[in-house]
């Protein structure tokens, strides 16, 4: 029998969280977004974890410009098809999968329709997460807006004011 003394304290400090990433990694990522972006206009990333596991752990990320270099030349995240192509060959590599992503909005983290109609991973279950205020430092985690992607452009609001469990950021991953 193993177990895990880190999976018991995060599975006590919040029993329902479906997402889980490691505070210096989300604090990492927070600060490359507000790089990336310059903190004028919208950046992204993708994060990567391992298939079918619940919670689902953050293991690893990819920024949109990473996979296609024009990314945010509009002012908005914009991914063209040859970057999902990269994308995938690269979870391939890693032997992982896209958990969730990330992007940034210049104001209040609400999702636009732009996100509402084009999810970028389109399958049940998807998480997206946005970031308020480009991830200026530093980054209220109340403001977050988090979504869950139900199919046929529906989504659920897990916003850290409907679902304070549901994206932990710990030590204990």
């Amino acid at each position: 029998m193993s177990f895990s003394i880190r999976a018991t304290i995060r599975a006590l400090l919040a029993p329902d969280h479906r997402l889980v990433c490691h505070h210096a990694r989300w604090n990492g990522i927070l600060a490359e977004l507000n790089r990336r972006g310059e903190d004028l206009h919208e950046a992204g990333a993708f994060l990567l974890g391992e298939d079918g596991r619940e919670p689902r752990i953050v293991r690893d990320v990819i920024y949109y410009d990473e996979l296609d270099p024009s990314a945010y030349e509009s002012g908005v995240c914009v991914l063209h098809a040859p970057a999902f192509a990269k994308l995938w060959a690269i979870c391939r590599q890693r032997s992982l999968s896209v958990v969730a992503d990330v992007h940034t909005h210049g104001g209040v983290a609400l999702q636009s329709g732009a996100d509402r109609d084009n999810p970028m991973v389109a399958a049940a279950g998807h998480i997206a997460i946005i970031v308020p205020d480009f991830a200026r430092a530093p980054v209220n985690p109340l403001r977050l807006g988090i979504y869950e992607y139900c199919g046929d452009h529906k989504w659920i609001d897990r916003s850290p004011q409907r679902a304070s469990g549901f994206f932990l950021r710990t030590r204990w991953v």
